[in-house]
């Protein structure tokens, strides 16, 4: 009786260990009942029927990246270009995940790499080089809405790398350096033409500055003549208004004055140790008594006669020798 009660309870003690089950984090375990599935079970503490029930599939919930092999394909202009990418999916629903798809990271696989050669075939070179992300979208459209009765979900789809061949790669090398060399040339160019412009302008300024100066001189010179042909006019009027009232005194006045003038200067040489004049004397004593004579009649004092000058008593004035005649 014993043995059979120890019988019983190991038969419980190997049932309830055979029915607990523990999903761990991150999981979710397909629990399939005489082969079909009847529960998704979740992270935690489960308790199957021994014998009845069993774990069908371990789902990975958590998002996953795939990495597609490389591949060559040809473009739409005929240019065989090496292609990685990777993609990035997580499943929504495990019982399709498990039971919709038999190998469900290998159809992932082919599909991306059947729609990849499909979207970068209808396109140029160029375009695929330039245009990752418009090819990266057109693949995640497609390869989501293909993958969606899988109970999955495509997150992002991503180009690694484009490797065109080595002749090609060496053609856009050289397509290179030749358009910077032509931005250089342009940028030198608009450089000398502003330049040129620039000294243009500053030559046109300076011009016009000079031009602006030459006329403002030009208006003062001929303001100063003005003025002085002014002061001129005025001059000769009040010399002929004098002439006209004080009759010949005033003009031997003048012309006496002018004349004491130029003697002084004759006087004033430094290399001059004799004067010779080609005049008489007597003009001269003649111009300073008509001199005396306006000033007395200035002042109002009578006049004295004048003594007698004996003819060649002036200091300092000598006779001028004749001129032997010429052979």
């Amino acid at each position: 009786m014993s043995g059979l009660l120890i019988l019983l309870v190991v038969l419980v003690v190997v049932y309830l260990v055979t029915g607990i089950r523990v999903v761990r984090q991150g999981y979710v375990y397909t629990i399939e009942r005489l082969g079909k599935f009847t529960l998704a079970a979740t992270p935690g503490l489960h308790m199957i029927v021994p014998f009845v029930d069993r774990v069908g599939r371990k789902i990975n919930m958590m998002e996953q990246v795939l990495d597609i092999p490389g591949q060559e394909i040809i473009t739409k202009d005929n240019a065989m270009v090496g292609v990685d990418a990777v993609v990035f999916f997580q499943v929504l629903d495990p019982g399709k995940a498990a039971y919709e798809v038999a190998n469900l990271t290998l159809a992932i696989m082919q599909l991306t790499t059947t729609n990849l050669r499909t979207v970068m075939g209808s396109m140029d070179l160029d375009e695929t080089l330039s245009k990752r992300d418009e090819i990266n979208a057109k693949l995640l459209l497609v390869i989501d809405h293909a993958t969606s009765p899988w109970g999955i979900k495509i997150t992002r789809i991503e180009i690694k790398d484009i490797r065109p061949p080595a002749d090609i790669s060496n053609a856009m090398a050289r397509q290179m350096k030749a358009e910077r060399e032509k931005r250089a040339q342009i940028l030198e160019a608009e450089g000398l033409k502003s330049a040129a412009i620039l000294k243009a302008e500053g030559q046109k300024q300076a011009q016009i500055l000079e031009a602006e100066g030459q006329r403002e001189a030009a208006f003062r010179n001929a303001e100063a003549r003005e003025r002085a042909a002014q002061a001129e006019a005025e001059a000769t009027r009040v010399v002929s208004e004098a002439i006209a009232t004080s009759g010949t005194q005033a003009l031997n006045y003048f012309v006496a004055q002018k004349y004491t003038e130029a003697m002084s200067q004759f006087a004033s040489s430094p290399n001059a140790k004799t004067i010779l004049f080609p005049v008489e004397a007597t003009q001269l004593i003649g111009s300073l008594g008509g001199i005396g004579e306006l000033v007395r009649d200035a002042v109002g004092a009578p006049q004295s006669p004048a003594p007698p000058q004996p003819r060649g008593s002036v200091p300092r004035v000598a006779a001028q020798p004749p001129r032997p005649p010429e052979s």
